[in-house]
């Protein structure tokens, strides 16, 4: 998710400021679960360690969620947040309850499930660079 610099329009200087310092934490938090899928020279790395980076992350997003919330964002602000909360809860439902995925495209597709509601964030970035031109 990168944003290209531009001047927001009055009022919403601290808020879009903000959005683009949370921004390096939500994707530090995807790239951590992202690090248990297996590439060619590396085995990937405990899903339950990810999982835990994955959620200390989506929680320092979450502290940081109101200081971009503003009318100019209402919309998607709420899905973001709602998108953050589903995270947070699947992610902690499948820390709790589930059993681990098995073999690689059942990794795959809980990871895409974790990641899905996070979308989001693409929708309130490319609805801050519409607000800056």
């Amino acid at each position: 998710m990168i944003r290209r610099r531009r001047r927001p329009p009055e009022g919403l200087e601290g808020p879009s400021r903000a959005f683009d310092e949370l921004v390096p934490e939500l994707e530090r938090a995807k790239a951590a679960l992202t690090g248990s899928v297996p590439g060619t020279r590396l085995p990937g790395r405990p899903l339950a360690e990810t999982l835990w980076e994955f959620e200390t992350g989506l929680r320092e997003v979450r502290a940081r969620m109101d200081g971009w919330r503003a009318p100019e964002v209402e919309e998607q602000w709420s899905a973001a947040s709602a998108g953050l909360d589903e995270a947070l809860e699947l992610a902690e439902r499948l820390r709790t309850e589930a059993r681990a995925p098995v073999g690689f495209e059942g990794l795959i597709g809980v990871i895409g499930d974790l990641l899905a509601p996070l979308e989001a964030f693409e929708e309130a970035a490319a609805r801050l660079r519409e607000l800056e031109r």
